[in-house]
Formats: structure tokens, C-alpha cells, sequence
């Protein structure tokens, strides 16, 4: 069994990019300009911005499911993003290179399992998660701040 790990959809956010701090502010959104590397992790491209690179904080709903596990958090989106689309079973090394949890739910968006992982062996969880029959789709977090990074689903 394969998995696809699936970043968020740049044109989803691109318009962020021509509003104004005014604008942004009344969407619960800040711009920021990366200072570090890591420390900026990009939803849409699955890579850390680069120091000087344009970004965009923004609340996010990853889990927009009516059930009790409906969540949203914090994203960064960065303004020259490039569309990430991992291969089956390609783990990006933005995951890689952070500690992460792993959220397994069934197709009623209900939690049944999650673990926390060193994202160096981030496919032995994702495989033993999704070998649960009543797992429909994992979501990853970084473990340290919550935040939401990506969904895996079953190939």
C-alpha cells in the first residue's frame, strides 16, 4: 500500500498576496518577511521560505468536517510558492526535517489513532496508521508548535 502526501492549493491563497496589512488584518492574517531557515514552513510548496521571502500567517480550517474534531490553526503561505506535488510515497524534507504528529480519522472525520514521529521515519508510521482499515486520511501536524503541514491519503 502506497500513500500521497498533498500540499494546499496556491490559488487558494495567491490573492493574500495583493491585499493590504488593513485587509489582512480583517481576514485574522499577517505578512511577515522570513528571517531564519528553517521557520517558515510553506503550505502550498512543502518548503521552508527563504530568508527574505515574502509570507502570509493566516488561520486555516484543515479539519472543515462537522464532527467533533473540526479544527483550524496557523499556516504560513509563501508569496513565490511553487504547487508541491510529492510522488507516491515521497516524503518532502520539510517533514523530514521536523518532529511531527499524525492524526489517523475515519471517514466520519473522527480521530482513531495518532503517534508522534521523527519525520526521518515518518513511512513506518504512515504505514501503520493506514493499515487500519477504518482510517480514511491522515493529517500531519508539527508536533511542537500544533500546526497543521499536510494530509496523507492511501494510495
Amino acid at each position: 500500500m502506497g500513500f500521497q502526501i498533498s500540499a494546499l492549493r496556491k490559488e487558494d491563497f495567491a490573492h493574500l498576496f495583493t491585499l493590504d496589512e488593513a485587509r489582512l488584518e480583517a481576514l485574522g492574517a499577517r505578512r511577515y518577511v522570513a528571517d531564519r531557515r528553517p521557520g517558515f514552513p510553506c503550505r502550498v510548496s512543502l518548503e521552508d521560505a527563504t530568508p527574505g521571502e515574502q509570507v502570509v500567517l493566516l488561520p486555516f480550517t484543515h479539519q472543515p468536517a462537522a464532527s467533533p474534531y473540526r479544527a483550524s490553526g496557523p499556516i504560513f503561505v509563501r508569496e513565490t510558492a511553487h504547487q508541491a506535488s510529492p510522488a507516491i510515497d515521497e516524503v518532502p524534507e520539510l517533514l523530514r526535517s521536523r518532529l511531527l504528529s499524525v492524526r489517523a480519522y475515519d471517514a466520519a472525520a473522527a480521530m482513531i489513532d495518532a503517534d508522534v514521529v521523527d519525520g526521518r521515519e515518518l513511512e513506518s508510521l504512515v504505514r501503520r496508521l493506514l493499515d487500519n482499515p477504518r482510517a480514511d486520511y491522515l493529517h500531519v501536524h508539527f508536533a511542537r508548535p500544533g500546526c497543521y503541514a499536510c494530509r496523507i491519503d492511501r494510495t
